[in-house]
């Protein structure tokens, strides 16, 4: 009977804070909005103090430096506290502990999340994540985009890479069950991403709008396995990605924006109730909707609290007064169903502040800039993310190991990457070098391409970096020279399926020098390899 009392007291406080609040505060709390510089602009701060802001997402452009960034993050929270119904901001980040990472400065660097797949042990991601969140914490960042649960197969994913954990389902869902609990006991909110998922959609939603040919079953039992294992040990939070599954909606609409797969599937069917939020509305996964469908950006904006969503996340500061605000308002002002999808979601978003930015153990509002020296990087971090680096090292194909560089009067080092020259140069002192551009377009240089073939003509050992589709192309004119190539993967191993020509090559997953040391020290038989590439394609042709 107490518990129950308890309960209807909470629930009554959330609706009598409701009731208190404008229209426009209500609308407001659903809004998460980026904001440009490291200091807090005149327009996010009134976003804040005339509106009532819901929350704030950080980016890269916010964060070069953790001690400025903690000091704004203080001065939103004290702009959120001084209104008269003062409730405090979300204040979330993408921090995964490998490739995304958008709080810079000195916070932790791991090899990420494929690395920990490659050593498979929960207790590697929950020391991962616990170091990510008591950072996250000390900054008084409260949300974190993670952990990212996409179950990663198609190498044309190149947005994900190794950034999933794996291919396998369960064992990505028990990863991520692990880093949601280390984030848990930090009171930091774990919101995992990118739901349905984003491991098989060839293409970058930033760019474009993925579309995947899964049936309703094949996605239920492939890549919703992580959520299904999540939701039911109770995440907080799911972040929404602009993906178009037409088998399933019956359209080409984006997931973010159809009640089918947010409301009727995640909702209704797997029984999620904590946040859902959509990743940037401005993403032109996104964006494509409305110019198919002649829609304002608004418009969209109304579909996306329709279809589900808790909240609408902006990169862009929006005007106070403009074409976004407008179409939100008036959907509110003249029908009733979309008010009470506003009504759903803010008594959510309260339901959520009480829990876990109201209580004596959360994230500090007010962070203390002078003592992050003290914990950022947190205490052992350092000494984890290089042991698991080093532990993470996978042979993928073993046909010439141990290589012995003393069989080789010519050496050359080839790639794109600078911490894998720096790793090698130490193992092969006279080496030769040849650095080709790394292309962020994924297309390589035809003269860098004829250099690189050329280099490797006078070479009686090649070791080469594969990191992404540009190196590749590269890798690809080695093939006359496969009998004097070993390569060493970093980012996604699933590149290797390209090059079945290559018979030695190693995976390292991460960009860091520690990867890379332990990479080559693999290579020359000077260290046992630990890990085991998390990937079945890989491991069926491992020859």
């Amino acid at each position: 009977m107490l518990c129950a009392a308890l309960l209807h007291a909470h629930a009554e406080s959330v609706e009598l804070r409701y009731e208190r609040m404008t229209p426009d505060e209500r609308i407001a709390q659903m809004l998460l909005l980026g904001w440009d510089g490291a200091a807090p602009n005149d327009l996010i701060m009134r976003w804040i103090s005339e509106r009532g802001l819901g929350g704030v997402k950080v980016f890269g452009r916010n964060a070069d430096d953790p001690a400025a960034l903690a000091a704004t993050l203080g001065e939103m929270q004290r702009a959120a506290a001084e209104r008269t119904r003062s409730i405090p901001l979300f204040t979330a980040t993408d921090q995964e502990g490998g490739m995304v990472r958008h709080v810079r400065g000195n916070t932790s660097r791991g090899a990420g999340n494929m690395a920990i797949g490659a050593t498979g042990l929960p207790s590697d991601a929950y020391e991962a994540g616990r170091h990510i969140a008591a950072e996250m914490r000390a900054l008084g960042i409260n949300m974190n985009f993670a952990p990212t649960v996409d179950v990663y197969r198609n190498p044309r994913a190149e947005i994900i890479g190794s950034r999933s954990f794996g291919d396998d389902p369960v064992e990505i869902g028990l990863l991520g069950l692990a880093l949601f609990r280390s984030h848990e006991n930090k009171r930091v909110i774990a919101a995992a991403k990118h739901f349905p998922g984003h491991g098989d959609a060839t293409g970058d939603s930033h760019v474009l709008l993925p579309e995947l040919e899964y049936s309703r079953d094949e996605l239920y039992d492939h890549d919703l396995v992580p959520y299904r294992m999540l939701i039911r040990e109770g995440v907080p939070a799911i972040l929404g990605a602009h993906l178009a599954f037409p088998h399933v909606t019956g359209s080409r609409v984006p997931a973010t924006l159809s009640p089918k797969i947010m409301t009727d599937l995640l909702r209704d069917e797997l029984g999620f109730d904590g946040l859902l939020i959509t990743d940037d509305m401005h993403m032109i996964g996104a964006t494509v909707h409305a110019q198919r469908e002649n829609l304002t950006f608004g418009e969209l904006l109304v579909m996306a609290v329709e279809a589900g969503n808790d909240m609408i996340m902006l990169s862009q500061t929006p005007s106070l007064h403009g074409e976004e605000w407008r179409a939100l308002r008036e959907a509110y002002d003249e029908r009733a169903e979309f008010r009470e999808r506003v009504r759903e979601s803010v008594h959510r978003i309260l339901e959520f502040k009480d829990r876990y930015l109201e209580s004596d153990d959360s994230v500090p509002l007010y962070p203390e800039p002078d003592l992050l020296a003290h914990v950022i990087p947190n205490p052992g971090s350092e000494e984890f993310f290089a042991d698991h680096a080093k532990r993470a090292v996978s042979v993928v194909r073993n046909g010439a190991l141990p290589v012995d560089p003393a069989e080789s009067d010519r050496v050359l080092l080839t790639g794109n990457i600078a911490p894998f020259f720096s790793a090698a140069r130490s193992y092969f002192s006279g080496a030769d070098e040849y650095r080709f551009s790394y292309s962020p377009t994924g297309r390589s240089n035809s003269n860098e391409r004829d250099e690189a073939r050329r280099r490797a003509g006078q070479a009686d050992l090649v070791v080469f970096a594969l990191s992404n589709w540009n190196s590749l192309e590269v890798l690809e004119t080695l093939e006359p020279y496969a009998d004097r190539l070993v390569v060493i993967s970093t980012h996604s191993p699933l590149l290797l399926s390209k090059v079945d020509f290559v018979e030695t090559a190693v995976a390292v997953y991460g960009f860091e020098q520690a990867s890379f040391e332990a990479g080559v020290e693999v290579l020359l038989g000077k260290r046992l390899q630990q890990g085991t590439v998390p990937l079945r394609e890989l491991r069926q042709n491992d020859r």
